[in-house]
């Protein structure tokens, strides 16, 4: 346990630029167009309806943060194919699994309050 807190805390920045990125719902979009299959710059803006520079934005942004990895066609430099890169999200899964624990361990510590035999004398 204490390994998996000291890689929680050493993810930090990471955490907060991969909970960044996905805070816009194009990039949600693409993260799950992503999850079927890698897919080329062109299909993902298609697939948004919006426009190639409008998606390249939102590609660097995936791209800086790690979420997603550029690969260019060997036969035409002009296209880019975009997959996920995993390791971001084995830590944000980590920092959840740590996040759910504690509310877990919070809301089992409720429940044996109130579930405690009462007693009939005033607390004093």
């Amino acid at each position: 346990m204490m390994r998996l807190w000291t890689i929680i805390a050493n993810m930090g920045n990471d955490l907060d630029a991969t909970l960044a990125a996905l805070a816009d719902p194009t990039r949600r979009h693409v993260i799950e167009m992503l999850r079927e299959r890698p897919r080329r710059a062109g299909e993902l803006a298609s697939a948004a309806a919006m426009s190639g520079p409008a998606m390249s934005k939102h590609l660097r942004v995936l791209r800086v943060t790690g979420l997603v990895e550029e690969e260019r066609v060997a036969h035409d430099a002009r296209v880019h194919v975009y997959r996920l890169r995993p390791e971001p999200f084995v830590a944000l899964q980590a920092w959840l699994d740590e996040v759910e624990a504690f509310w877990s361990d919070q809301l089992e510590a409720f429940k044996r309050y109130a579930e405690r035999p009462q007693s009939k004398e005033p607390i004093t």
